[in-house]
């Protein structure tokens, strides 16, 4: 029935959250036997698989807001919180991630000689690539904040352009990033140090490979007119999560690259 008494959209059913967990946990999978040298392919599958879930998951959200129109102030407001919840998550996350890092970091064992870093190992300049890299990061969150202000100001090719530089700086950053894994001085298995600087590096610059795919969603449904300064839901989210691996980057700066090295 089309009259209803209540504010929410009630979906249709859905195969997505099944295909998500399904390809989720055949990434798990595939990383394990990926890391102990079991080849790649489970890895690809899954990956292959979520990315599936996912499109096919955002294309059904966006079209009953946009063209179904069925999201209502309620269904709007409970996805901010969601989209909150889900940065908070992202957030314990590395928090668990910092944590096993200041623990081997502040109280160095005996194995390492009870220095930290390991004498074994030669860390990463902080103020060469990895400035480098800060400077980018911080420059795309300046062009994303241009990119959502000129949205606001009904500047629809400002916001279109701002949010392009933006792009192009992640995957710059992207790139970046894997050429300081490609000449680092250390590898996975060089010990607790090595572990640390890749789980944190590693996580982070896969949240920006996400962040870009949500900005590069953003920009496609910019120019095609979904957004405007009071429909930009969609857009507002994705600004939340990049300023917020913007932030992750900082600390990752500040404490695995400078105080840490």
């Amino acid at each position: 029935m089309d009259n209803v008494n209540h504010p929410y959209h009630l979906v249709d059913p859905s195969p997505w959250p099944l295909v998500t967990s399904l390809g989720a946990l055949i990434v798990a999978i595939g990383a394990a036997l990926f890391v102990h040298e079991y080849g790649i392919w489970t890895l690809i599958l899954g990956l292959g698989l979520l990315i599936y879930a996912i499109t096919g998951w955002f294309g059904d959200v966006i079209d009953e807001g946009t063209y179904q129109k069925k999201h209502t102030k309620a269904v709007d407001r409970g996805l901010c919180y969601g989209m909150i919840l889900f940065i908070v998550t992202e957030a314990m996350l590395f928090a668990g991630l910092f944590w096993g890092f200041f623990d081997a970091s502040l109280f160095p064992t005996e194995s390492i000689g009870h220095v930290w870093p390991p004498k074994t190992i030669h860390p990463i300049e902080p103020f060469k690539i990895p400035y480098l890299n800060t400077l980018i990061l911080l420059l795309s969150g300046t062009s994303l904040t241009w990119s959502y202000t000129s949205l606001m100001n009904h500047q629809q090719r400002e916001a279109e352009h701002g949010l392009l530089v933006t792009i192009v700086l992640g995957f710059l950053f992207t790139l970046i990033q894997a050429y300081e894994f490609w000449t680092a001085p250390f590898s996975f298995k060089d010990g607790i140090y090595a572990s640390h600087f890749y789980m944190l590096t590693g996580f982070h610059g896969a949240h920006v490979i996400i962040g870009i795919g949500f900005l590069t969603v953003c920009l496609l449904r910019m120019k095609k007119g979904h957004f405007s300064p009071t429909n930009s839901l969609g857009f507002q989210a994705a600004t939340w999560y990049w300023h917020f691996v913007d932030a992750v980057w900082l600390l990752v700066f500040a404490f695995l690259y400078w105080w840490g090295g």
